[in-house]
């Protein structure tokens, strides 16, 4: 029996029940990827995915499938990011971070635990993604992103999300994906507050929001960081590379949303 005919007979109104993909892997000898790039393909939904039908369909689940994302930062941002990713279905991630886990990361971090402290976050976000969804292919690499290494973090990537705490890096970045054709979805948080925008290729919106920035590191150095602020943040940022892996016009496209979630309270402002 070839593997969709399997597939096919296994589903249940549409749906491919999980334990169905995985006697499919078993039987055929594929990993959880390849079994849903078929199920996908031959228009079966994964039981996991049933409550993303009726705001993205069965085509745009494969589009997501089918996506590379970079998320560069894998600490309070990052950890969000990668969580909504994974649990939306895209189907590659690229994590880097060149940072271990800390006792102060636990206060905000998805991915640190005490049992993880020491552990490199890039790996953590591997391992976190392969139980939370085993379709997606994440590899997490440490180091950090420079102007020598960027082509090669972000080749292949559709999007990249920057969950970073360096002024300086946040504008390497951007550069780079500017000129590689890479859009990118920016956050960052600090204590109640939070800010995202996005830069889509050729645009400079990045540059624009840091321009005359002197420090080296954002406020979040004086204001420490709340958990809700970079959860609220990461949320803003997962939904824009929703949008732009299904072809959508990003909402924050140009612009910025500045967030006091102190008074709850949000500001737009335009970035050209």
């Amino acid at each position: 029996m070839a593997l969709t005919d399997f597939l096919a007979a296994a589903a249940e109104e549409g749906l491919l029940p999980f334990g169905a993909e995985l006697e499919a892997a078993r039987r055929f000898s594929l990993d959880a990827h390849e079994v849903e790039g078929a199920a996908l393909g031959a228009g079966l939904l994964p039981e996991r995915y049933a409550r993303n039908s009726g705001s993205i369909g069965l085509a745009g689940q494969l589009a997501l499938h089918e996506s590379r994302v970079a998320v560069i930062g894998c600490g309070g941002l990052g950890g969000f990011i990668l969580e909504g990713l994974g649990r939306l279905g895209v189907g590659n991630i690229v994590a880097v971070d060149p940072d271990r886990f800390e006792a102060s990361n636990l206060n905000r971090q998805l991915l640190a635990t005490v049992e993880n402290l020491g552990e490199p976050k890039a790996e953590a976000a591997v391992r976190r993604l392969r139980a939370v969804n085993p379709a997606v292919r994440c590899r997490g690499l440490v180091e950090r992103l420079d102007a020598s290494n960027a082509d090669r973090l972000l080749a292949g990537c559709q999007a990249a999300a920057d969950a970073l705490d360096s002024i300086a890096d946040r504008l390497t970045l951007a550069a780079a994906a500017s000129r590689l054709g890479v859009a990118l979805v920016h956050g960052a948080a600090a204590g109640r507050y939070g800010q995202a925008a996005t830069q889509l290729p050729g645009e400079d919106g990045v540059a624009r929001i840091y321009a005359g920035a002197e420090a080296k590191r954002g406020i979040e150095v004086e204001l420490g960081t709340l958990v809700f602020a970079p959860a609220v943040v990461a949320g803003l940022q997962v939904a824009e590379l929703c949008h732009l892996l299904l072809g959508e016009e990003p909402g924050l496209r140009g612009r910025m949303i500045a967030l006091d979630l102190g008074l709850i309270e949000t500001s737009v402002f335009k970035l050209h």
